[in-house]
C-alpha cells in the first residue's frame, strides 16, 4: 500500500517526540563537546569527526559535507526512504497516534501500527503467563534459580524471570482459546510454530526457564529460554520477528543504561545469566549479546549511555569465548584503531565466567578485574605469542607477522610508537640489548606492509561509481557568485525574522526572480507559508518550510545547508542589511545581464532600413539596461560575495 500523505499534526508531533541525539546514537557514535555531540560523519568517509549533534536545536551538521537537518532527514538520507515511510516508522517507535489527510486511509495504516502493539500486547501478556508458571511450577523451577543460579526473588522479579511449561501446547491453548488472540498473531510474535506434519502449532519454549528480552524502554520484544540441565541446545531465543532483532538489541539494556552513565562505561558479557549475576551484584552497567557475534549496532546502542565510550568484553576465557571476543574485535576494529572506543577485554581467573565467579567472589573483586582488564591491542598481542616460544624460528616469525598486522593499523603516530617498543620489548625475551633492533625490524615491516598492501577500502570506495568520497575526489566546480548571492538573501530570511518583510518588499517591488531552480522553489515554498502563516515572525515558519523540503527531497538537497548556520554565515547575519544590499545587487546584475544579452540579440537581428523604430528602441534599451549594470555592480563592494 503506499502511504498516504500524513497530516501536519502528526509530523510535528513526531518531530517533537523523536529526539535528534536517541535516533542519530543508534547509527553513530556521539563524544559529548560542549553542550554538543560530536562524530564520524555516516555520509561520508572522515577519519577526524566533523560531525555535530545539536539537542538544544534538534538538528545535525557535517562540517565536513555539509549534511543536515532533524531526525526524520537523518534517517530519509541515511536509509534512502520517503519522508511519509520515515514519519511513519518514528510514530510507531514512539507511539504516536497518526493522522492522515485521507480519512478513508486511515483504516489501513492504523492496521499497520496495530500490528506491533498487538505483538507488544501478547508478548507482554506471555510474559505474565510464564511468570505465573514459574511460581506454581512444583518447585523445580524455582528451585533451580533460587539454588543453583542463587537469584534472590527480586532479581527473579526484577528481570520478570518465568518457566515454560512441558506440555506441547500449553502456551498455545492460553493465548489462542483462551484469550482469543489470532494465531497468525502469536505465530508472528514467535511464541508458536505450524507443525510440520499435520495441523496444529505447538509452543516453541517448553520446559525451559524463560528470560524476557526487553527494548531499551522496557518493553518484552522476545524470550530466552534455558534448559535446567544438559539438554542441547542449552539456549533458544525467539526467532527474528518484526519486533525483535538479535543483531540489534542487547540484553539487560533497560536495565543497564542508568548503570552506564552513571560507571561511564558498559560490561558486555556472554550469557542472560552473567549479565543479571552482575546486575544482582549491584554492577548495573552490564548487557548480553543475545547469543550473537556482537555487532557494530549493538555496539553504538550500548555506547550512547556512556561519554567515555569505554566498552569491557567479558567473554568466557575458554577456546569459545576468545573465539567470540576476537570475532566481536574484528566488528568493531575500525572504531577501536581510530579511538571512538575504547575496547577492554577482561577474561575472569580459572576460566570462569562473571555468574561462576560472583558465586564465590564479591562484587568487589570483580570490579578490581574491571579496572586491571587490559586494553584490546594489548589482549590481542598476548593472544598471539600465547603458547609460542619466541625462541623458535617458526613461532618466532608467526609471532612477529601477526603483531605487524595489528601495528600496521594504529592511526595515531604516538600510540603506534608505544605499541612497536611494546612488541619489541616482548620479542626481545628481556634482552635489552636487542630491543632497538626489534623496533627497526618491526617498522621495517609495518612501512613494507604499508606500502605493498593495496588499501581495501579505497579499493572499494573506487568500485562505486556512487560513493560521495569518490565524487569529492573530483575536481570541484566552485559556486558562481550568483548562487552565493541568491544563497545569502534565502539564508537571512530563515534566521533573521526582523528581515522577512524587507527582502519579501524588495523582491516584489523589483519584480526580481531567482536564477537558480532550488533556490526558486524555496522562494515559492516560503511565500505559500506566508500566505498560511498571518505573523511572518513566527517560528512556525521555519518548521513547516523544512516540513515542505522534506516531503520534495529531490528538489530541496540543494538548499538544506540554508537551514543552518556555519560560523562564517554567522557573522554575515550580523550585518544583514549590508549583505542583503550586496546580494540583491548581485541578483539584479544578473537579470540586467540577461535583458542586455535579450536586447542585443533583438537589436541586432532587426535591419535599420526595414524597421527603424523597432531598431532604435531595442538600442535605446540596451544602452539603459549597460549604464544601469554599472551602478549596479558599485553596490557589490563587499569580500563575501567574490569568488
Amino acid at each position: 500500500m503506499q502511504i498516504p500523505r500524513l497530516h501536519p499534526d502528526t509530523v510535528e508531533e513526531v518531530k517533537q517526540r523523536a529526539d535528534i541525539y536517541d535516533v542519530v546514537s543508534e547509527y553513530v557514535v556521539l563524544r559529548k563537546r560542549g553542550k554538543d555531540y560530536v562524530g564520524l560523519c555516516p555520509f561520508h568517509d572522515e577519519k577526524s569527526p566533523s560531525f555535530t549533534v545539536v539537542p538544544t536545536k534538534q538538528m545535525y551538521y557535517c562540517f565536513g559535507c555539509q549534511a543536515a537537518g532533524n531526525s526524520i532527514k537523518f534517517v530519509m538520507d541515511l536509509q534512502k526512504r520517503s519522508f511519509s515511510e520515515v514519519v511513519l516508522d518514528l510514530a510507531r517507535r514512539y507511539q504516536i497516534s497518526v493522522k492522515t489527510l485521507a480519512p478513508e486511509q486511515r483504516q489501513e495504516l492504523e492496521r499497520q501500527i496495530s500490528l506491533r502493539e498487538q505483538l507488544h500486547q501478547v508478548l507482554a501478556l506471555s510474559a505474565q503467563f510464564y511468570q505465573h508458571a514459574l511460581k506454581n511450577s512444583g518447585g523445580g523451577a524455582l528451585d533451580y534459580l533460587q539454588n543453583k543460579r542463587k537469584l534472590s526473588p527480586e532479581i527473579i522479579q526484577q528481570f520478570g524471570l518465568g518457566y515454560a511449561p512441558q506440555g506441547w501446547e500449553t502456551l498455545y491453548r492460553y493465548l489462542v482459546e483462551d484469550k482469543h488472540y489470532p494465531v497468525q498473531l502469536v505465530e508472528k510474535a514467535g511464541l508458536i510454530k505450524r507443525r510440520k506434519e499435520g495441523s496444529g502449532y505447538y509452543d516453541v519454549f517448553r520446559d525451559r526457564i524463560i528470560i524476557p528480552i526487553r527494548d531499551v524502554m522496557g518493553r518484552v520484544i522476545a524470550f530466552g529460554g534455558r534448559t535446567m540441565g544438559d539438554e542441547q541446545p542449552k539456549y533458544l531465543n525467539s526467532p527474528e520477528t518484526e519486533l525483535f532483532s538479535k543483531g540489534k538489541n542487547l540484553f539487560a539494556l533497560d536495565a543497564a543504561k542508568n548503570g552506564i552513565s552513571q560507571f561511564n562505561s558498559v560490561v558486555v558479557v556472554e550469557g542472560y545469566f552473567d549479565a543479571i549475576a552482575l546486575h544482582a551484584a549491584g554492577i548495573n552497567n552490564a548487557v548480553a549479546s543475545l547469543g550473537t557475534a556482537l555487532s557494530i549496532e549493538q555496539v553504538k546502542l550500548a555506547l550512547r549511555y556512556t561519554e567515555s565510550k569505554q566498552l569491557v568484553l567479558n567473554f568466557d576465557a575458554d577456546k569459545a569465548g576468545t573465539n567470540a571476543a576476537e570475532r566481536a574485535i574484528g566488528e568493531i576494529a575500525d572504531l577501536a584503531y581510530r579511538g571512538e572506543v575504547q575496547l577492554k577485554i577482561l577474561n575472569i581467573p580459572d576460566g570462569k565466567d562473571a555468574d561462576e565467579y560472583l558465586h564465590t567472589h564479591s562484587s568487589q573483586e570483580y570490579q578490581q578485574l574491571l579496572a586491571q582488564a587490559p586494553l584490546w591491542l594489548n589482549w590481542q598481542i598476548e593472544q598471539t605469542i600465547k603458547d609460542k616460544d619466541l625462541k623458535q624460528a617458526v613461532d618466532y616469525q608467526q609471532a612477529s607477522q601477526q603483531i605487524v598486522k595489528l601495528l600496521k593499523n594504529i592511526v595515531n603516530p604516538d600510540t603506534r610508537s608505544y605499541y612497536v617498543t611494546y612488541c619489541a620489548e616482548i620479542l626481545s625475551l628481556g634482552n635489552v640489548q636487542l630491543v632497538p633492533l626489534r623496533i627497526e625490524n618491526l617498522l621495517t615491516q609495518i612501512n613494507k606492509s604499508a606500502n605493498s598492501a593495496p588499501n581495501k577500502s579505497i579499493i572499494n570506495r573506487a568500485s562505486t561509481p556512487n560513493n560521495k568520497e569518490t565524487e569529492k575526489s573530483k575536481p570541484r566546480i566552485e559556486k558562481s557568485l550568483l548562487e552565493k548571492a541568491e544563497g545569502l538573501v534565502l539564508q537571512i530570511f530563515l534566521h533573521c525574522p526582523g528581515q522577512r518583510q524587507n527582502i519579501v518588499d524588495i523582491i516584489d517591488k523589483r519584480d526580481l526572480q531567482f536564477s537558480h531552480s532550488h533556490h526558486r522553489f524555496l522562494w515559492q515554498k516560503i511565500l505559500k507559508v506566508l500566505e498560511e502563516t498571518s505573523d511572518e515572525y513566527n517560528s512556525a515558519v521555519i518548521s513547516k518550510l523544512q516540513d515542505a523540503c522534506l516531503e520534495n527531497p529531490e528538489e530541496t538537497a540543494p538548499v538544506t545547508h540554508l537551514f543552518h548556520l556555519t560560523p562564517q554565515t554567522k557573522s554575515e547575519i550580523l550585518r544583514a542589511q549590508q549583505v542583503i544590499k550586496a546580494a540583491i545587487a548581485c541578483m539584479e546584475i544578473a537579470m540586467c545581464e540577461k535583458r542586455i544579452q535579450h536586447y542585443k540579440q533583438l537589436w541586432q537581428e532587426i535591419d535599420p532600413e526595414v524597421d527603424r523604430e523597432r531598431h532604435d528602441y531595442y538600442y535605446q534599451a540596451f544602452s539603459e539596461e549597460s549604464i544601469r549594470l554599472k551602478g549596479l555592480d558599485k553596490q557589490r563592494l563587499f569580500s563575501i560575495l567574490d569568488l
